[in-house]
């Protein structure tokens, strides 16, 4: 059995999910990836969890993709562990797992988020960090490219030109630049960080629908890549449609109307209409 290197924690409705290599600044492998995405199979899974938390153990988040197999480690056709020719890349698997992810997936940067370190956090819906974390998308500066699905999802969050210029450059940036880059939602104190996330993830589990809150998460991603706003109408109107039959909109206007908290019955597992998915599937060629 491989070692396990992340950490998980079901409480409050929330899954905790901490990277656990702080001998190694939570530097990724492919048995993290691997363990990450069974951890989001759980979650989607478990009805009982209604948002999923990312951070790291130690001082680090993730320090990026393990260089100790040297200047080799890039190079699958001179590895003895892995496969000779294309393959797709690690960090891009993780992605697209948290990309068809059905709960809020919240990043609670608490050190450098490098490399992979940064490119995972990505496909995460919100993004808060320590104020003395430091992120760096420094591929150039290791001759290769991007990875993670990152040029998909970083333009798109951060506007091209900031994506272009920090990928370029390479170099590691502050906090406080993140977060007017527009890469972070919010700084907070090391000992704040977490908090506020659980923060976050508890308001969503409290008070929203989870099948509301799963299909406005993939219509929101999914509608980046729309070429008209018809798109987003077609899908709006049959969210509307569907719902506005269910017992989860007569709850959410009863309990307004009668001033209590509701009690959303549906899960996000066993519940969806019936037109979720409606995305074509995607496959790696």
């Amino acid at each position: 059995m491989s070692e396990r290197q992340i950490l998980t924690q079901v409480e409050d409705g929330i899954l905790t999910i901490t990277l656990n290599r702080p001998e190694k600044l939570n530097a990724f492998t492919r048995d993290m990836q691997q363990q990450m995405i069974e951890a989001l199979d759980e979650a989607d899974a478990n009805d009982a969890v209604r948002a999923v938390v990312v951070t790291g153990a130690g001082r680090a988040f993730c320090a990026g993709a393990d260089l100790s197999s040297g200047g080799d480690t890039f190079n699958a056709d001179a590895r003895a562990d892995r496969p000779t020719g294309l393959q797709p890349d690690g960090g891009g698997v993780l992605t697209l797992r948290m990309f068809e992810c059905r709960k809020p997936l919240i990043a609670a940067v608490n050190g450098p988020a490098v490399g992979v370190g940064v490119t995972m956090t990505l496909a995460m819906d919100i993004r808060i960090a320590a104020e003395h974390a430091k992120f760096g998308f420094v591929f150039a500066r290791r001759g290769i490219v991007p990875e993670a699905c990152s040029s998909y999802f970083l333009p798109r969050i951060v506007g091209i030109s900031q994506a272009l210029e920090w990928c370029y450059s390479g170099r590691v940036f502050p906090a406080d630049e993140a977060l007017r880059g527009g890469l972070v939602r919010s700084l907070h104190a090391k000992e704040e960080l977490l908090p506020e996330a659980r923060r976050i993830a508890k308001d969503i589990g409290d008070n929203s629908a989870p099948v509301a809150v799963t299909l406005i998460r993939h219509m929101m991603w999914r509608m980046l890549g729309a070429d008209h706003p018809m798109e987003a109408h077609k899908i709006d109107s049959r969210g509307i449609y569907n719902l506005g039959k269910g017992p989860d909109v007569r709850e959410g206007v009863e309990a307004f109307l009668e001033k209590r908290p509701a009690e959303f019955k549906s899960k996000a597992s066993r519940d969806m209409p019936e037109f979720f998915p409606w995305w074509e599937e995607r496959t790696f060629s």
